[in-house]
């Protein structure tokens, strides 16, 4: 059945006038014009408190409307410096945070089952750390364990855990930084790269984290080198483009709390994008004809971008099947067979418990935590033929040269 409203306009009069149709009503003493809306079937509507009613004759609705906007605004602009930090024109300004360990220094050997990684499917910086882990083969050899987004229940930031965590036996991320490190007081972010054996903090920026995983060697992992010495410089460049006006440029489309920092990531962040294509119209990968880490960052923005960025972040001026060779490249991304990997590119993300936590827990983006009804992996397509190149692992994949990082012998 479809339930229709129904607005009836009746001339105020003493008295009251019933019509079961409709359900209107003369108001008694009235002196204007009265419109009363119901829903046929006896549904109830809810008309909130009627605030623009009862003050119209007392408070100008431009006034009321005006304050009640300016409130609003200020009561965003305040929760929105709090989940993500402004600069003074509205832009938004990542933090980042000064650890310099890495594991095959002295302190931090390679070692098989030394190290732990904590990350959460929803980011897009866990994800590409992931990638990473899954590519080099390196996941039986490095724990991870996965957080919630959850806000609500974290203690500070916004990862929990829905046991307590195997290292230090902890229930949310905040917690551990707080084991692993003394007296840290910076945002408690993932992914966050822990050292079991010593329990210290080793790093917890992405980029620092892949080159780590691409570095080491440790038994039955493979011998794939996404940073091959004479591309590093092209795959630097490229690195700087994506990270800045694509990965970070949907977040401050997003994160803008001005229409000209918005205006600016925008604009930004379509060059960037024609960039990138125009580059896979050259080659299979983003630096040539096999992959490399720079694919690894862009994947985590452009698997999210239709389904969770172009909504909820306003980055619809484009979607990703607007560019056919970045479209094909997705597929081929996602398509990819990994040797000496139980997991493969595929297994790296839920995408859709991804979006239900961008838009249910991205709060000052979303007040009421709908959640949009796709489009889903299954409408992305990604599993049908890419036309890009073979998937065996020499057309692929690039291999290390020179020896990699020694393991240490486990004491």
């Amino acid at each position: 059945m479809i339930v229709k409203p129904c607005c009836s306009t009746v001339l105020s009069h003493p008295g009251r006038f019933d019509v079961k149709s409709s359900q209107a009503f003369w108001r008694p003493k009235a002196s204007r014009l009265t419109v009363v809306c119901a829903a046929r079937g006896g549904q109830k509507v809810d008309k909130g408190l009627g605030i623009l009613e009862w003050t119209g004759s007392l408070v100008p609705q431009g006034l009321l409307v005006k304050g009640a906007k300016n409130g609003w605004k200020l009561a965003w602009k305040t929760m929105m410096k709090e989940l993500a930090p402004q600069t003074a024109d509205g832009s938004y300004s990542r933090p980042s945070y000064d650890f310099q360990a890495r594991i095959g220094d002295a302190n931090f050997p390679v070692e098989s089952g030394r190290y732990h990684i904590y990350v959460g499917n929803a980011c897009p910086w866990c994800h590409r750390v992931v990638l990473a882990l899954i590519v080099r083969g390196l996941t039986e050899h490095i724990s991870v364990t996965w957080a919630a987004d959850d806000p609500e229940r974290a203690s500070r930031g916004g990862w929990v855990f829905n046991s307590p965590e195997p290292v230090f036996g902890k229930n949310d991320l905040r917690e551990v930084y707080d084991a692993a490190q003394t007296r840290y007081k910076g945002r408690c972010t993932a992914p966050l790269l822990i050292d079991k054996k010593q329990q210290k903090l080793v790093s917890n920026e992405s980029s620092d984290i892949m080159r780590m995983l691409n570095s080491v060697s440790l038994p039955g992992c493979n011998d794939i080198d996404l940073y091959p010495s004479h591309l590093q410089s092209e795959i630097d460049e490229v690195n700087d483009l994506v990270y800045d006006k694509i990965n970070n440029g949907v977040y401050k489309s997003g994160f803008s709390t001005s229409q000209e920092a918005y205006d600016r990531a925008q604009r930004e962040l379509y060059t960037a994008l024609a960039a990138v294509e125009q580059r896979l119209t050259q080659h299979r990968f983003l630096v040539g004809d096999k992959l490399t880490e720079a694919d690894l960052r862009l994947y985590p923005t452009i698997i999210r971008y239709d389904s969770a960025y172009a909504i909820l972040f306003k980055c619809s001026k484009h979607r990703v099947s607007d560019y056919p060779n970045l479209k094909a490249w997705l597929r081929d991304m996602y398509q990819l067979k990994v040797p000496s990997s139980g997991l493969q590119v595929k297994d790296s993300v839920d995408v859709a418990d991804a979006c239900r936590s961008y838009f249910q827990q991205l709060f000052p983006l979303n007040p009421g935590g709908i959640v949009p009804a796709g489009p889903t992996l299954d409408d992305l397509k990604l599993s049908e033929a890419h036309g890009r190149g073979s998937s065996e692992m020499g057309a692929v994949f690039h291999e290390h040269k020179a020896p990699s990082a020694t393991p240490a012998m486990a004491v």
